[in-house]
């Protein structure tokens, strides 16, 4: 038996006035997906808890079977371990953003334009952190490169009381409300305040506003976290496995449980990802061995973030299109008995910008055991919620999955 999670990163939704009340899941042209429902198990499962904040690292965790009450130590450190950044049980990580502020004086009357930066380039962010990392690390404060907009920083023996808010959740407001509190908060907010200096007129966003493109112009920090210890995917499941991702949090979050990472040319974490290389990848690693394989796909979450309606549909009709029906046809050719599992980590609303902590939909197809099911209309939140079937601890969605 083979085994293959499609993760959309925030794929789930409320009713949108713009698409006639409907949700993105409802609305999208989803044939292959819509088909599974009617011929899997469909119902809903709560991957975070109502006590947590819901971000994607709490939410994979529990998709992959991890108790985030066991497990979860932060989103840095995760993101350290694909980076290849290695830590000490001392060390304190952050997640660094390139982001976009308004012109406004002093600092903290500035307003969040992007998390992204117009989602920048990885080589020009990589020269805005070395400008960083050259300029206000400290013997115990480094600064380390990512993709795009997400960086990291690492405080050897740092403190760990921190209040430190998501960019992404604050779009289009002023900062000062969201500004890092907490005893050692102003060590942060000092560098933030200095990063925006020194980037004001860095040669790269100098070129990017001459090229109509939103400078990089602060860093912002958050997202703290001590170094994780997850145990073993494959002593808890018994199964060799890869994950797929362009985001380091998910790489991380796999690399940490034993699972190796694959890289995909082209994959970017927005809508203009290589959506059929993730697909090729998991048909290949299943060829080649492996028995489990996490296709994550983060463009749906992008889109709920940015506002961009038309985009979030047309990422799921991507995801539909260009990964599930390429993984099950292959699968199909291949003869051998398999399960999809498809489903979002979370709901990125796009009426709120930003992830809750609802119950998602979920769909387990297995190849073997596929009767058609007349009272399944869809793969959507409604269609899920009407089966009845309800995970309410999320962790142990997995056991279900491959212990079925």
């Amino acid at each position: 038996m083979k085994y293959i999670v499609i993760l959309g990163d925030g794929m789930a939704d409320t009713p949108v006035e713009q698409l006639g009340g409907k949700t993105p899941l409802q609305y999208a042209n989803i044939p292959t997906i819509d088909d599974l429902a009617k011929h899997g198990q469909l119902g809903m499962v709560k991957t975070v808890p109502d006590d947590i904040a819901p971000g994607s690292d709490v939410a994979n965790l529990s998709v992959m079977g991890y108790n985030p009450y066991e497990y979860y130590t932060g989103r840095s450190p995760l993101e350290a371990a694909s980076m290849g950044v290695p830590l000490s049980d001392s060390d304190i990580t952050f997640r660094c953003n390139l982001v976009t502020l308004s012109e406004e004086e002093p600092y903290s009357e500035k307003v969040m334009i992007d998390y992204s930066s117009d989602e920048i380039s990885t080589s020009e962010a990589t020269e805005i952190i070395s400008c960083i990392d050259e300029h206000l690390r400290t013997e115990i404060i480094k600064f380390y490169p990512g993709i795009s907009y997400r960086h990291l920083m690492v405080w050897q023996n740092g403190p760990y009381e921190f209040n430190l808010t998501p960019p992404h959740d604050i779009l289009e407001r002023k900062i000062s409300n969201y500004l890092p509190k907490g005893p050692h908060s102003q060590i942060i907010l000092d560098m933030m305040e200095k990063s925006s200096e020194l980037l004001k007129n860095h040669p790269v966003n100098i070129k990017r506003m001459e090229e109509g493109l939103r400078p990089a112009n602060s860093i912002w920090i958050w997202g703290e976290g001590k170094k994780p210890a997850l145990s073993s995917f494959y002593q808890k499941y018994k199964i060799k496995g890869a994950v797929i991702s362009a985001v380091d949090l998910i790489k991380g979050i796999g690399i940490c449980a034993g699972l190796k990472s694959i890289d995909v040319e082209g994959a970017t974490g927005n809508i203009h990802t290589n959506f059929a290389g993730k697909a090729e990848a998991a048909v290949k690693e299943l060829k080649n061995g492996q028995d489990f394989v996490y296709v994550h796909i983060e463009a749906p979450d992008e889109c709920g973030h940015r506002y961009e309606i038309e985009n979030k549909v047309k990422s799921i009709e991507l995801i539909d299109q260009h990964v599930v029906k390429v993984i099950k046809d292959e699968l199909d050719a291949i003869g051998e008995d398999y399960k999809i599992m498809i489903l979002p980590d979370h709901p990125t609303p796009l009426k709120l910008r930003t992830h809750t902590s609802d119950p998602v939909p979920f769909i387990i197809y297995n190849s073997r055991d596929n009767k058609y099911c007349e009272s399944v209309e869809g793969y959507d939140e409604f269609s899920a919620k009407k089966t009845g079937i309800y995970f309410p601890e999320g962790y142990k969605l997995m056991d279900y999955f491959i212990s079925e």
